[in-house]
């Protein structure tokens, strides 16, 4: 079996044995898992590979891209703000970012940026890495965007342009940049290794992602003609460059490569959140009750924040969906569901969640880039989890 770092409390030991199967499965390169349950650590383990290139370990301290988990890292940004008085998530947008009115959208209001309703998910001229990265050139542009459909009459997913929308209402409101704010706000406090913007002094303990190249031809040469009518759709979307699907996922052109340094560094938060998963389900505990002394939102911010705003086949992902105010929340047919569950999973595989009702909280973070869903790695984890928390 291969060698795990780690600790498990008593009663999760079928935790540690469910990890190091998916590192002896060859369904892992390097990864990490922790869990917390009413605000006690109870899993923490790593394993496996951090850079296939160097052979370098996954050590206790290796941090991790987490691609879409960072969103709602970025919403708790927001409801700790409106928890303050600070934001009023139903005031317009443009009572805190005036050039965002242009082009018909003084009415919409912060709410809908977070639940992806605001009609924004790309933009009509592709913005460069660099001007990425330089943050002012991307809000910029969509200060200026017209909406791609009537705003609040539909909801799709804002898979890159959700966090420089939110991050810009947080930086007029506080002065300060969503990742400032993460640092001083919430991970200075609760001792996380969880980052917006990585410093870097931090960066020799990122991992290297791992990930084989999308076979656009074996794509091109799938019948659709031939596929179920929603999965056909889905696929026509996603195989054809001028959708407005595609569009929202190359917001960047040419697309972002988050191993890059420049990248990890910059500020990024719909998906460029790094972390440990030891810090990301500290962070989702801490949400949900007190961590040593520290909880992030108040039981009654939570309730709304997690309250379900929109449902149904999302414009862009043309999958059904589950939306808070800015909290992912499962379907039904996720492994992770539960009736008050609520969180964001990310590109290829990781997991941060939490659920009030049990108590539990869980981050997972990994390197190797799965492309199907449901990724089975994580869903074993979980299982190994319900299965202490039913048996203690």
């Amino acid at each position: 079996m291969p060698e795990i770092g780690g600790y498990t409390a008593p009663g999760f030991e079928g935790v540690r044995e469910a990890f190091a199967a998916n590192l002896a499965g060859g369904r892992e390169v390097g990864a990490a898992v922790g869990v917390y349950l009413h605000g006690r650590e109870v899993v923490d383990l790593w394993g496996g590979i951090a850079d296939p290139e160097s052979g370098r370990p996954w050590e206790h301290d290796t941090l991790q891209v987490v691609f879409s988990t960072t969103k709602g890292v970025t919403a708790a940004c927001a409801h700790l703000l409106a928890q303050r008085g600070e934001l009023d998530l139903d005031a317009p947008v443009a009572e805190y970012w005036p050039e965002f009115a242009a082009n018909g959208k003084e009415r919409i209001p912060v709410r809908w940026l977070l639940t992806h309703q605001a009609g924004l998910p790309a933009i009509d001229h592709p913005i460069t890495p660099a001007e990425a990265i330089a943050w002012d050139p991307m809000v910029t542009a969509l200060a200026a965007q017209r909406p791609y459909w009537e705003p609040g009459t539909e909801h799709g997913y804002h898979a890159h342009t959700y966090g420089w929308l939110v991050g810009e209402v947080v930086r007029r409101v506080t002065g300060r940049s969503l990742g400032t704010f993460l640092a001083e706000e919430i991970a200075a406090p609760l001792g996380l290794d969880l980052w917006i913007g990585l410093p870097k002094s931090e960066l020799h303990r990122v991992s290297r992602i791992v990930s084989a190249p999308i076979d656009l031809d074996a794509l091109a040469a799938i019948d659709l003609d031939a596929l179920p009518e929603a999965a056909r759709e889905m696929m026509r979307a996603f195989t054809d460059p001028t959708s407005l699907t595609m569009r929202s996922m190359s917001v960047v052109t040419p697309f972002l490569n988050h191993d890059d340094p420049d990248e990890q560094c910059a500020e990024m938060p719909a998906t460029n959140g790094i972390c440990t998963a030891r810090a990301l389900a500290r962070f989702y505990a801490a949400l949900i009750g007190e961590v040593d002394g520290h909880r992030i939102l108040s039981p009654d911010t939570l309730a709304a924040a997690t309250a379900e705003q929109v449902s149904g086949v999302d414009r862009i992902l043309r999958t059904p969906v589950r939306i808070g105010t800015g909290f992912g929340l499962p379907t039904p047919d996720a492994f992770w569901y539960s009736p008050t569950a609520f969180g964001f999973p990310g590109h290829g595989g990781s997991l941060g969640f939490a659920d009030p009702a049990t108590g539990l909280a869980f981050g997972y973070v990994m390197n190797h880039i799965q492309e199907g869903v449901p990724d089975p790695r994580a869903a074993t984890l979980l299982d190994a989890v319900r299965s202490a928390v039913g048996n203690l």
